[in-house]
């Protein structure tokens, strides 16, 4: 399954991949901002949302 983090204000993807990361490790390395619209970011304001993708997953 691929974990994402994604900013809420443009949906740019701040992370994406196979590995569980913490919004906070992910969040340091952009000094809490969002790249693309520079949008700050905080920890708590964080969702989880879980979207089914259909498709084969072999």
């Amino acid at each position: 399954m691929t974990y994402e983090i994604a900013c809420n204000s443009c949906g740019t993807p701040l992370y994406s991949g196979f590995d569980l990361r913490s919004p906070a490790d992910v969040l340091k390395a952009s000094e809490f901002r969002c790249r693309k619209c520079g949008m700050k970011l905080a920890t708590a304001k964080f969702a989880v949302e879980v979207k089914k993708i259909d498709g084969s997953f072999d």
